[in-house]
């Protein structure tokens, strides 16, 4: 087949796939994890059952991938504020702060899409990811004499990571904020 039609194909693939996870994530939203059908999502993305059964077996693969996206934006967007930032203070303050806001959303799924998202092997690989990430901003801000270097990178990720999980049970933005401040003071060098 020639390239161009190949790309075209593979295009409209990326298209059908997304429109279902977007589907999925809306329905799912609207009516639970219970109340959602392989038909509802089929007809809600615009193409048949049998069409929506070659892309995924059941609900819970397309949740699966539909997670799975979410995360590797989520990882695309701390990179992106890290590269942007000009001194590493900045830059460790802007990705932590965000990632205190995703921990916010993260807890709006509700326990039972909460549990089905975050069991497979995709969510231990991003909590890798991100643990390597914020170590070395840690280990950068060390360095810079911005973060304290009494206490290793390795107990401080999980000391920033574990902190900034608390901002799921806060409701405003200026309470996530606080968080992030009081957890950017516990990583200050101590004069």
């Amino acid at each position: 087949m020639p390239k161009l039609w190949n790309e075209t194909i593979e295009e409209h693939r990326r298209a059908v796939r997304d429109a279902v996870l977007e589907t999925t994530a809306a329905l799912l939203a609207e009516q639970g994890l219970r109340g959602v059908t392989m038909s509802q999502i089929a007809e809600g993305s615009g193409i048949g059952r049998a069409t929506l059964y070659k892309y995924f077996p059941d609900i819970e693969a397309i949740m699966a991938a539909w997670h799975e996206r979410q995360i590797a934006s989520h990882l695309d967007e701390l990179a992106e504020l890290r590269d942007r930032a000009d001194t590493p203070g900045q830059r460790l303050q802007a990705v932590l702060e965000r990632y205190a806001f995703i921990q916010q959303q993260r807890h709006g799924h509700g326990a039972e899409i909460s549990a089905l998202l975050h069991r497979g092997d995709h969510v231990a690989h991003a909590e890798q990811h991100l643990r390597h990430f914020i170590r070395e901003l840690l280990a950068e801000g060390v360095q810079a004499g911005e973060v304290r270097d009494d206490v290793a990178p390795d107990e401080l990720t999980g000391y920033c990571l574990h902190a900034l999980a608390g901002a799921g049970g806060l409701t405003s933005k200026a309470a996530v904020r606080r968080l992030v401040v009081v957890t950017l003071t516990g990583l200050r060098p101590e004069n």
